[in-house]
C-alpha cells in the first residue's frame, strides 16, 4: 500500500473504535496498545520532520556548495584567460609582464584548485550525510512497516 493511499495519524488511532464481540481481546489491553502505537507514531512522525528539515538544510549547503564550485570553474576560466593574454602581450615585447602576469596566474589557479578541492570535500561530505539520512530513514520506514505487519497479523490472527 503507497503512503499516498493510506494516511494514518496518531489522532486516526487514538479515535479508533472497535466493536465488541463475545470472547473478544480485552479492552483494556487494546486501549494501552491502541495508545502505544499511537504514541510511537507520533514519535515517529516528529521524526520525520525534524529528520526533513535537516535533509532541507543539507540541499541548501549543497546548494551553496554548488554554486561556489560554479564560481571557481569560472575564476578558474578567467584565470586562464588571463594567462592567454598575459602571453599575448608577451608577443608584443613586454616580457617583463608576460612574467608578472604569469605568476599571478599561477597563483589564482593554485588557489582556485585548493578551493575547489575543499568544495568538493565538502560536497562529499554532505552527499555521505544525505545518503546516511535516507539510510537511516529507510530503516526507520522498514521498522515501522514491519511493526505495522505484525498488529496486521496480530489483528488477524
Amino acid at each position: 500500500m503507497s503512503d499516498a493511499a493510506f494516511r494514518l495519524s496518531p489522532h486516526d488511532i487514538r479515535s479508533q473504535q472497535f466493536g465488541r464481540a463475545f470472547r473478544g481481546l480485552a479492552p483494556g489491553e487494546v486501549d494501552e496498545f491502541v495508545r502505544r502505537v499511537a504514541d510511537e507514531l507520533e514519535t515517529a512522525l516528529r521524526d520525520k520532520v525534524q529528520m526533513e528539515e535537516r535533509l532541507r538544510g543539507a540541499q541548501e549547503q549543497l546548494k551553496v556548495f554548488r554554486e561556489r564550485e560554479r564560481a571557481m570553474n569560472e575564476a578558474l576560466v578567467a584565470a586562464q584567460q588571463l594567462r592567454e593574454e598575459a602571453r599575448a602581450a608577451a608577443d608584443h615585447g613586454r616580457d617583463a609582464v608576460l612574467k608578472d602576469a604569469q605568476r599571478d596566474a599561477e597563483r589564482m589557479i593554485e588557489e582556485a584548485r585548493r578551493n575547489e578541492q575543499g568544495i568538493r570535500e565538502r560536497i562529499d561530505t554532505a552527499e555521505r550525510q544525505f545518503a546516511g539520512y535516507i539510510a537511516a530513514l529507510r530503516a526507520l520506514v522498514a521498522r515501522q512497516l514491519a511493526e505495522i505487519d505484525v498488529l496486521e497479523t496480530q489483528a488477524k490472527g
